[in-house]
């Protein structure tokens, strides 16, 4: 039988925190399977995160419908002062789960979404379930993080915005640290139209749009400025009908990383200005950087008390984004990375260190104390 951990001198502790009780949970989520845009299996999800919710917290947690699926909200009551950021959908297809079932084993917990995000979600709801009064306290579980965020930003916003402190239970930093700045990120696509011939009758009748493709690739590469924060990456092209036919149409994809507005606004006017470097080539660019830089004063106030309750607890600027990148824009204080420790998140050795999850949860509960002022948290 694994610990009970109690949360904490001075915050308020109703009843512990179980690492059993939370990975039994987990695995109740993970074998709902939530693949991104599949809205029947995050219909399924969606009620399963909101039975666990309120079997653990009381209260009813809604579901609210959108193109992409259900996100699940949930108020303790009170006057809103914290918000508890996360997401249900995943990035595995459905039949990963019979491929890579839910296992625990030599200290970790694996099966797909234990680390991005589920693992979080759980110690969350547990820390909470810990504390005597809730008060204040809203979970929100989007169902499109992993793809953009489209149907959710406005709720996230606007709950965020009431609240006034946003808690985001992204998995942690490398080394269980927390994630106290987030780059601004997009994806756009550069679509080019050239003219087909035949590859070997007349060649030099076509516009080759694989060729173009190469003259772009290199241009949007060289946009980049590592030592500003700024990654353009081309990271999918494809072109070509036949092996005899010169290619009339090719498409990139390009992954942009920035920490600055000013480099969003470079790299946005950049690709939407690229000029063909063949006669008779078109281009058309289309995307955006649609999540903004997290920057770290976001996270300051928030990491300090995170410091003070934990001390020795790192934070840490990383290059992935997160719904926090939203709710550090409108300047509402945002603090991530605050669930599970582990690594592998999209692949197939994600997993979740066991040992960490009380501790987790343990520091979500104190957190929220501290902000709502419903108790005074000691280091534990």
């Amino acid at each position: 039988m694994r610990e009970t951990v109690g949360v904490g001198v001075g915050v308020g502790v109703g009843v512990g925190v179980s690492t059993d009780a939370m990975l039994e949970d987990l695995r109740t989520l993970v074998e709902v399977e939530s693949p991104s845009r599949d809205t029947e299996s995050l219909t399924a999800s969606a009620k399963t995160v909101a039975a666990v919710i309120e079997s653990r917290l009381g209260g009813q947690a809604l579901l609210i419908d959108s193109e992409a699926g259900p996100h699940v909200h949930w108020s303790a009551g009170g006057d809103p002062k914290v918000l508890i950021l996360g997401h249900h959908d995943t990035v595995f297809p459905l039949g990963t789960l019979e491929r890579r079932p839910f296992k625990v084993e030599g200290g970790h917990a694996t099966g797909p979404g234990v680390f991005d995000m589920l693992g979080g979600l759980v110690q969350a709801v547990h820390g909470l379930a810990a504390l005597d009064d809730r008060s204040g306290v809203e979970i929100l579980v989007t169902a499109d993080e992993e793809v953009g965020s489209r149907t959710s930003r406005a709720l996230i916003e606007e709950r965020a915005l009431a609240c006034g402190a946003v808690l985001v239970i992204e998995g942690a930093a490398d080394g269980g640290g927390l994630k106290t700045g987030r780059k601004g990120c997009g994806t756009f696509q550069v679509s080019i139209a050239g003219r087909a011939s035949h590859a070997g009758l007349e060649p030099a009748a076509g516009v080759n749009a694989l060729i173009e493709a190469a003259h772009q690739v290199l241009d949007i590469a060289a946009l980049g400025r590592p030592e500003a924060g700024t990654t353009v990456t081309p990271t999918v092209a494809s072109a070509g009908t036949l092996d005899n036919v010169v290619p009339a149409e090719a498409t990139v994809i390009v992954d942009v990383r920035v920490e600055s507005g000013d480099e969003k606004e470079r790299i946005e006017s950049a690709l939407a200005a690229l000029a063909p470097h063949l006669d008779g080539a078109r281009i058309a660019v289309e995307g955006s950087i649609g999540r903004p830089p997290m920057p770290e004063s976001a996270s300051a106030e928030l990491f300090a008390v995170a410091r003070k309750l934990l001390p020795g607890l790192e934070g840490k600027a990383v290059g992935g984004a997160s719904d926090g990148n939203f709710t550090a824009a409108l300047g509402v204080p945002t603090l991530d990375g605050l669930g599970a420790v582990g690594g592998g998140a999209h692949a197939d050795h994600e997993y979740l260190v066991v040992e960490a999850m009380a501790e987790r949860a343990h520091l979500v509960a104190a957190l929220v104390s501290a902000i709502t002022g419903t108790g005074s948290p000691a280091p534990w």
